[in-house]
């Protein structure tokens, strides 16, 4: 079962879904490569952004750090729906609300932009609009392969392809610094902590990988990690 950070540790400040209108009223904005101001916030580690169920009123670009998505499911168990890097976007719901939870991984940055904002200017700027079908149909195809990743794959399959696609995001060559725990990858994988433990132990022992500690992994058989991943 999940072990939830503290009341007080994800809600220092409150979840910054309810940014205070007052803030995105401050001059001085940042200009979202969406076409729509934003606010810069910084976020500590575990720190809510957003919980499910509390109103969909902004989205988030992260700008330092990485962001998860989860939900808790009726037993406990904590499913990660997604790591966000610098770069991505996250929070965009067609719903009224958010489906899902979000919070820092680490120390780091979001911007958030309101919805509406970002809703008004698609429909009226082509440029903006062509880049949220874009940005879409990117969060759909990552949602399936994870899925399928899920459904097909064994363990040692999904290890291999969990640290070819962090490789490729974050990007790195041979050296490949986590930000997440192994706690965070064995709830993304669908698989326990002592599982991820034994599997890169394995991975370690047929030369795939080195491990250096416990989130830096040298990749030592990429070749043989893509098949893994494939």
């Amino acid at each position: 079962m999940y072990a939830q950070p503290s009341i007080a540790s994800r809600r220092q400040p409150a979840s910054l879904a309810v940014v205070s209108e007052s803030a995105f009223a401050v001059p001085g904005g940042v200009v979202d490569p969406l076409g729509v101001e934003g606010v810069r916030l910084s976020v500590r580690r575990n720190e809510e952004i957003f919980g499910e169920g509390e109103p969909a009123i902004s989205v988030y670009r992260v700008l330092k750090g990485v962001v998860r998505t989860y939900r808790i499911l009726a037993d406990g168990r904590r499913q990660i729906a997604e790591f966000f890097l610098a770069g991505d976007v996250f929070g965009l719901e067609e719903s009224r609300d958010y489906r899902i939870s979000a919070e820092a991984v680490c120390d780091g940055e979001v911007l958030a932009i309101r919805k509406h904002q970002l809703t008004e200017r698609g429909a009226c700027d082509l440029s903006t609009a062509q880049k949220l079908w874009a940005l879409t149909l990117h969060q759909l195809r990552r949602s399936e392969e994870h899925m399928l990743v899920l459904g097909r794959k064994n363990a040692c399959e999904r290890v291999g392809w969990f640290l070819i696609d962090m490789a490729e995001r974050i990007p790195a060559e041979d050296r490949l610094d986590l930000p997440m725990s192994r706690q965070d990858i064995a709830d993304y994988l669908g698989l326990t902590i002592e599982t991820i433990s034994r599997t890169m132990t394995s991975l370690q022992d047929d030369q795939l990988i080195a491990l250096t500690s416990s989130r830096q992994v040298l990749l030592r058989d990429r070749p043989a990690l893509l098949d893994l991943a494939a």
